[in-house]
């Protein structure tokens, strides 16, 4: 059985996108979307400051195997979201996934067929998945 509120979702989106139906304008909606992300993502760190961003080159023992990679990278992200770069982000990230599932729809995909697809390939090939 599909999971009944990613369908919804998707049914949604499919009866609220009136004015950008057109494929080109999907891609480039979901491309804004991301785009305005990423912005909200560096005004928390520049404007807000709730975050920082502290990055450096990572030195990686010749020794290492790949359980310690976990505990050797990291997000580079030190301190958390306050409550009101948190909802700024969240609209931002639901803006995405509209699009995302907007997308769908005009491919006659199934958000949540992808979902499940890519999840048993990164729980069939775990840490080989490099991302």
């Amino acid at each position: 059985m599909k999971d009944l509120l990613c369908d919804e979702f998707q049914n949604t989106v499919s009866e609220l996108l009136i004015r950008h139906q057109s494929i080109l304008d999907v891609l480039s909606k979901s491309q804004e979307a991301c785009a305005r992300t990423n912005r909200a993502v560096v005004k928390a760190v520049t404007n807000c400051g709730c975050i920082k961003v502290e990055a450096s080159k990572k030195e990686f023992p010749d020794e290492a195997s790949l359980d310690d990679l976990k505990t050797i990278m990291e997000s580079h992200v030190k301190g958390s979201l306050c409550k009101n770069c948190t909802e700024i982000i969240e609209d931002e990230l639901g803006r995405s996934l509209f699009y995302l599932a907007a997308l769908c729809n005009l491919l006659n995909l199934n958000l949540y067929d992808i979902f499940i697809k890519e999840q048993k390939k990164l729980s069939t090939l775990r840490v080989f998945n490099f991302r």
